[in-house]
């Protein structure tokens, strides 16, 4: 999604045509095309960065147009709020201009379970990215859906005003690293990895 080429997830359940996305970072024509015959039951997000949170609302309104049951925006923490509310600016800064604001419909908290018809995820707060960031973990599956915390060989930036590097360090250890081996990791950019390859392999965690 957008120039910045951040990764949204789609979650189908082949089974009943239910599904999840997390992080419409914008494109949200694209996105409903995407998702057409699909039955939508949330929006996550993991925090509140313009590039992943600007086509929530436009995402929601276009579904609410076309299924008859409704679309929660969930996440991310609270402690994102402001930068929830500062997309249009943000995005502007970059000089895109159809991006806006997201309005959760509900806020997250460190260990809440997310129940969903074709899936359950643990939250984890992960913050030093921003100070609201979570990750969605799902354990049945074996899959760590983490926004900007952990990527292919490399951590996420930490270099804003609320920023903080060893924080992230610490809850990517705590939240991450404590997931065995063989679970997928899908980051908020670039391609999937593993958490057994980032434990092994990522040299900002050893």
């Amino acid at each position: 999604m957008t120039p910045l080429r951040q990764n949204c997830t789609v979650l189908e359940n082949p089974e009943t045509g239910q599904a999840l996305v997390v992080d419409p970072g914008g494109d949200a024509p694209e996105l409903l095309k995407i998702l057409d015959g699909m039955t939508v039951e949330a929006i996550l997000l993991t925090h509140g960065h313009f590039d992943h949170v600007g086509g929530a609302d436009a995402l929601r309104e276009g579904l609410a147009r076309r299924q008859t049951t409704p679309v929660c925006i969930i996440g991310p923490d609270r402690r994102d709020e402001f930068l929830l509310n500062s997309v249009t600016d943000q995005a502007q800064a970059f000089g895109l201009f159809d991006l806006h604001n997201a309005h959760p419909d509900h806020f997250v908290v460190d260990g809440e379970i997310l129940e969903f018809s074709g899936a359950r995820f643990e939250v984890a707060h992960c913050p030093g990215h921003t100070p609201g960031h979570v990750v969605f973990i799902c354990h049945e599956d074996k899959l760590a859906i983490v926004g900007d915390t952990l990527f292919r060989g490399v951590v996420g930036r930490s270099d804003f005003a609320y920023g903080d590097h060893q924080g992230l360090i610490a809850g990517i250890k705590r939240t991450l690293l404590s997931l065995p081996d063989d679970y997928i990791v899908l980051p908020g950019h670039g391609l999937p990895t593993m958490i057994g390859e980032e434990r092994q392999n990522n040299p900002f965690l050893n």
